[in-house]
């Protein structure tokens, strides 16, 4: 019997947010993997600020997704059939599977997972993309000490909530900046210090309130006026670790750069950018070190999981609202 397979693949660039009309919806049947390949029935899909960046013609760190190509997509899922020695039927993988029902991949690009089914979505954020992201960009770029000031944007978001938490494993004091009450009050839960919302208050006036000696660390998620405001309460030798900028991926008009960027010569800073894929040899002992973490109860993971992938043109407008809590995701299809 012929399995369908339902797609979603890009129909066009799209100028601002983009909206329905960008994506198009398809099916094809399913056929089996080739030697070296495994087929997969994928259950979760991550997704992500990048996405925005992944269809724009421009160069990148990667190139766009091309015109009636599957939408590029991380998620998780169970392994239907294989042609990949050392990965069987019924093994939970993750890997770069696209906005679909069912994706064949090589079985060299995917990574088992040792995990109940109920858990997959924690090995998309806190131990995936997100929480990898947050673990080597702030410890690898960001080079954080005891008692220093580690302040982060997008701080209740994906990223954000770990790159915190991890600050306050390494003995930090921790600044989280965020959009509306109920953020930052998730962010109080987290451990944080203390919590900006940039919504009703001056951040650069509010980081000078809680930062009174500057900041040693600022780990940016957002962009704009908020790493503006961030380089302008450097500490002496800081550390700025340029992760994301989701204020400027919509934009119609040319991206906003730094102003005060001039603060990097006054105080002998650096700002870094990062990217996860340059520590993919170290993720496993990374995984495990914030596995352990997350056993101890030091280190905590929301995942927000709306269900049905048809969801997808409007559940990603949620990252650009900030209508997302924790880790967005999609969940594809039940075990």
């Amino acid at each position: 019997m012929s399995i369908v397979n339902h797609q979603i693949r890009l129909a066009g660039r799209p100028v601002g947010l983009p909206d329905r009309n960008v994506w198009k919806f398809t099916e094809e049947n399913v056929g089996a993997p080739n030697d070296g390949e495994v087929l997969v029935k994928v259950l979760y899909v991550s997704l992500d600020p990048a996405m925005r960046g992944w269809i724009t013609d421009r160069k990148s760190y990667i190139p766009p997704v091309g015109i009636g190509d599957v939408m590029r997509a991380l998620g998780a899922g169970k392994v239907i059939a294989t042609k990949f020695p050392g990965i069987a039927v019924g093994d939970y993988v993750g890997g770069r599977f696209g906005l679909q029902e069912y994706a064949i991949a090589p079985g060299k690009t995917v990574n088992k997972i040792d995990a109940p089914p109920e858990k997959l979505p924690v090995y998309i954020g806190g131990l995936g993309m997100p929480g990898m992201t947050a673990y080597f960009g702030l410890l690898e770029v960001g080079r954080p000490e005891p008692g220093n000031t580690v302040v982060v944007s997008g701080a209740a978001g994906a990223v954000g909530s770990i790159v915190g938490q991890i600050a306050k494993i390494k003995g930090c004091t921790v600044v989280g900046i965020a959009g509306g009450a109920a953020k930052c009050e998730y962010l109080s839960e987290l451990g944080f210090d203390a919590a900006i919302d940039y919504k009703t208050e001056n951040v650069f006036e509010s980081l000078s309130r809680h930062c009174p000696k500057g900041i040693d660390v600022f780990f940016d998620n957002v962009g704009g006026d908020i790493l503006d405001a961030a380089l302008a309460n450097l500490a002496m030798r800081a550390r700025v670790v340029i992760c994301g900028a989701i204020s400027q991926y919509n934009n119609t008009t040319p991206i906003k750069g730094p102003s005060n960027y001039l603060s990097l010569l006054v105080n002998r800073a650096s700002m870094t950018g990062m990217m996860v894929t340059d520590y993919l040899a170290q993720t496993p002992e990374a995984q495990a070190i914030m596995l352990q973490w997350i056993k101890d109860g030091k280190l905590k993971t929301r995942e927000h999981i709306v269900d049905g992938l048809n969801t997808f043109p409007e559940t990603l407008l949620m990252l650009f609202n900030g209508e997302n809590e924790g880790k967005l995701m999609i969940k594809v299809a039940a075990d």
